[in-house]
């Protein structure tokens, strides 16, 4: 029975908003990550509250099962079997990759911005390519000239350098639990730090040693300072007032996005998110829900864009974006290593996972801000 990291988590969801907070209103680095090493500190201590007793009444239970490991890797099994007695002591080592996968796919199912984002494990290569392709097919004879020619310009980008460290915190009695609760304990602190970490990134990341944020300008030309990309400005203000305006304001937000930074058109039809805060989600799903003539309730809205919320977005604000516009990527394995210092947490081990990532947006027309003013329903 897995931990439910709705449950028993107080603490850390009251430091994640704090968190948020800052990130969302720009407070200095420093203190950003003085509040994510709380953060993490407050989830190591409210998980282990939480699952300590079941993960004991499990390791005795199937402590004579050989079927306790089923599902796992001989790799896993032996890498969270030897967790306390090797990992870190002489040199940093890699999850297993097939644990990185699992963590990977949980984090994006979970996490609804990062799968509407598309992100990509490129697991240990630490380069990608991006393309641009351009031209146009010609039609023609068989065997005839070639009229047209589609090219496709490659880039390499340069390598990922963005490290996202977590703490991962594991009790020092280790011996009373079976792998498979280790793997699940660990899993689950890597994969819900770094994702609070990357969606506040590839919302409002400056670019200084974090992907650069939605809400950054990434313009040819754009004066970067010190590694910062400067913050974009509001492209104007929806409203939703009535049917009407908001089918012009939405035909606004369409057509800013469908073409590129260079001229060239996009075709944006079912491929544009509105980004949002959670609570702005029912001022604008009660204004277009409607009891129709048969008694039932309907949510109709102009060119049906794919909304998704995040906790890291400001309220009153969205972000309207391309989601094939925007490199959101992880790759680089997650690295384990005991941490050396002194742990506060009495009875407890802590180490580090880290990770590498890159986020940003093909051009400045890929994404658009823009500010909230839901305030009535609309009329006919």
């Amino acid at each position: 029975m897995p931990v439910k990291l709705n449950e028993g988590l107080e603490t850390f969801q009251a430091k994640r908003q704090e968190f948020i907070n800052l990130v969302q209103n720009n407070a200095p680095q420093v203190e950003q990550d003085a509040a994510y090493s709380e953060l993490l500190n407050a989830m190591a201590q409210d998980v282990k509250n939480a699952a300590i007793a079941e993960a004991r009444e499990e390791a005795h239970q199937i402590i004579e099962n050989q079927e306790r490991n089923k599902g796992m890797s001989q790799n896993e099994i032996k890498f969270f079997n030897d967790i306390n007695k090797e990992v870190g002591y002489k040199e940093e080592k890699l999850l297993p990759e097939e644990t990185i996968d699992e963590i990977f796919e949980d984090m994006v199912r979970q996490h609804p911005l990062l799968q509407a984002l598309g992100i990509k494990n490129n697991g240990l290569r630490m380069k990608f390519l991006r393309s641009e392709t351009s031209g146009v097919a010609v039609w023609g004879d068989i065997f005839g000239e070639i009229k047209g020619q589609l090219d496709a310009a490659f880039s390499e980008d340069t390598a990922i350098q963005h490290k996202l460290t977590a703490f991962v915190v594991l009790p020092k009695d280790l011996e009373e639990f079976g792998p498979k609760w280790i793997k699940r304990f660990v899993s689950l602190q890597i994969q819900e730090a770094f994702a609070v970490a990357l969606e506040a990134a590839f919302l409002k990341g400056d670019g200084v040693s974090k992907p650069v944020g939605l809400t950054r300008k990434v313009a040819k030309g754009t004066s970067v300072i010190d590694g910062m990309y400067p913050e974009k400005a509001a492209t104007g203000t929806l409203t939703f007032a009535n049917a009407e305006t908001a089918k012009n304001e939405m035909a606004g937000v369409f057509k800013h996005l469908s073409t590129k930074e260079n001229g060239e058109p996009v075709a944006v039809a079912g491929k544009v998110l509105l980004i949002i805060n959670p609570q702005d989600e029912w001022d604008i799903k009660a204004a277009y829900t409607h009891l129709n003539d048969a008694g039932v309730y309907i949510t109709a809205f102009p060119f049906n864009p794919t909304f998704v919320t995040s906790e890291a977005m400001t309220a009153k604000k969205a972000i309207a974006c391309v989601v094939d516009r925007y490199d959101a990527i992880v790759a680089g394995g997650v690295s384990v290593k005991q941490y050396d210092q002194t742990l506060a947490l009495e009875d407890m081990n802590l180490y580090t996972a880290k990770q590498f990532a890159f986020g940003k947006a093909k051009d400045d027309k890929a994404a658009a801000l823009y500010n909230l003013n839901v305030t009535s329903l609309p009329t006919a």
